[in-house]
């Protein structure tokens, strides 16, 4: 794969969804749908879904396409594909809570190695750069002409003092219960894939997650935080979190940074 090549589509088109996606955020108020699972959807979904598949397979034919609104046609495993959640924090989009993402990632061999995770509400662009490092963008996110950024990298944690993030929408007590087994310093709440963003940056030391989630739920954020020095585990036998399991469903997991005494 050609990443000095991939890096700027996957760039361009989280910008250009998160665009669209605003445009209905700050528009008249608009229809909230059930998918087969319960879970929320929304024209927002729909059309950055549209958008970024369109532009995905248009610069990448040969690659196999996974995204959130399009599963139910890819109950294949693969090892080696594109995968988006075109708007990852939809309950937080219904809300108007912006704690909502765009997310695009690169698989290969089960490791997600190249992803954009984009919070077009609160203006923070995350993405990884072709040699596999991670960065943070600032600025007025040309579409096609990349601004500064500067390099992020996750903490040194203290293990007495932790700093805690935690799902803003799916917290339970089960969550609260793991988190008691850790010294904790102070812990924030947020939603979508931000929480992944929020350790590979040092805002947190640690995020577990004992909860369903799909691979598309957490594949971009998971590449920026290995790109920061972060890691993405199972929470059961604490082995790398891995992609294109049949059904596309992750187990529990914990992203931390390394140096965070883990618990069981």
């Amino acid at each position: 794969m050609d990443f000095h090549r991939l890096v700027p589509v996957f760039r361009r088109l989280a910008l250009e969804a998160g665009d669209r996606i605003m445009q209905v955020y700050n528009g008249p108020d608009f229809e909230v749908k059930s998918k087969g699972d319960t879970s929320p959807v929304t024209e927002a979904d729909e059309a950055a879904d549209a958008l970024i598949s369109t532009g995905l397979r248009a610069a990448f034919p040969d690659l196999v396409l996974i995204t959130e609104e399009q599963a139910a046609s890819h109950a294949l495993e693969a090892s080696t594909f594109l995968i988006v959640d075109p708007l990852d924090g939809t309950k937080e989009f219904v809300q108007r809570r912006g704690d909502f993402t765009v997310n695009i990632a690169y698989v290969e061999n089960g490791v997600p190695l190249r992803g954009v995770v984009y919070a077009p509400a609160q203006d923070r662009l995350f993405y990884t750069l072709p040699d596999g490092t991670s960065v943070e963008e600032t600025g007025a996110f040309d579409k096609d002409v990349a601004g500064a950024t500067r390099a992020i990298s996750v903490s040194k944690p203290d293990n007495g003092a932790l700093m805690v993030v935690a799902s803003k929408s799916h917290r339970d007590a089960a969550t609260d219960e793991y988190i008691s087994k850790y010294n904790v310093k102070d812990m924030k709440s947020a939603g979508s894939s931000l929480k992944f963003c929020l350790v590979a940056t040092g805002e947190a030391d640690i995020y577990p997650r004992l909860g369903r989630t799909m691979e598309w739920d957490t594949a971009a954020g998971d590449a920026v935080l290995r790109g920061a020095g972060g890691r993405v585990v199972r929470f059961d036998d604490h082995t790398p979190l891995a992609y294109g399991k049949k059904g596309w469903d992750n187990p529990f997991f914990i992203a931390y940074a390394p140096g965070v005494a883990l618990r069981k």
